[in-house]
């Protein structure tokens, strides 16, 4: 998946629907694209219980509600990694990105 810049280019893409779940630091893993630099994500359970309230705490779970939520995620990484560096190459989204 793409998410279009203001100009109509591609400036984050999704290409990777591979995501993995941390249960000790309880986030979920995933990449976006800026041309051929790969940026981490780091999505926060309470930021993904924000967008599916239901979300349960386990591999299974979470990782299936990343899944019905994966284009609202990608539209809220793509806003926060434009805000610019936290780290250039990792940003992770908690619950007041939602």
């Amino acid at each position: 998946m793409s998410i279009l810049s203001r100009e109509g280019r591609a400036s984050l893409n999704f290409p990777n629907e591979t995501r993995s779940f941390d249960p000790v630091k309880g986030r979920v893993l995933f990449w976006g694209y800026d041309r051929a630099i790969e940026i981490s994500f780091f999505l926060e359970i309470e930021a993904l219980r924000k967008l599916r309230p239901a979300t349960d705490e386990t591999e299974a779970g979470v990782l299936k509600e990343f899944d019905a939520a994966r284009r609202r995620i990608h539209e809220l990484a793509t806003t926060v990694w434009r805000r610019g560096p936290r780290d250039r190459y990792a940003f992770t989204l908690t619950a007041a990105d939602v």
